[in-house]
């Protein structure tokens, strides 16, 4: 009898955990964490904002909530270099650290 074949790998799970200095905060405060973003594009009310070190890339995105205002960041993704996947929060750490971070 054969064996039943092994369960297919878990999803990986995205949690906030040490994203708190970057998860709701506008473009203001991402400037002063990390510095002047590489790249910026606006797109309706939407916003994304990226920045990068010699470690990974980091993609903000920022909306308006509910019933206007000014947009925050309420998604972030982030990669290394080389397209591979990071740890968010670290890559967070990363960028906190390079030159134009805070």
């Amino acid at each position: 009898m054969a064996s039943p074949p092994p369960p297919p790998p878990a999803k990986p799970s995205f949690t906030n955990v040490g994203l708190e200095r970057v998860m709701g905060q506008n473009a203001a405060a991402l400037r002063q964490l990390f510095g002047e973003p590489d790249a910026e594009v606006t797109e309706g009310t939407g916003r994304k904002l990226q920045f990068s070190s010699g470690i990974c890339v980091l993609d903000t995105y920022l909306y308006p909530k509910e019933g206007g205002g000014v947009p925050v960041v309420t998604y972030l993704d982030a990669r290394q270099r080389d397209g591979r996947s990071i740890d968010r929060a670290s890559c967070v750490a990363a960028l906190t650290r390079r030159t134009g971070g805070r």
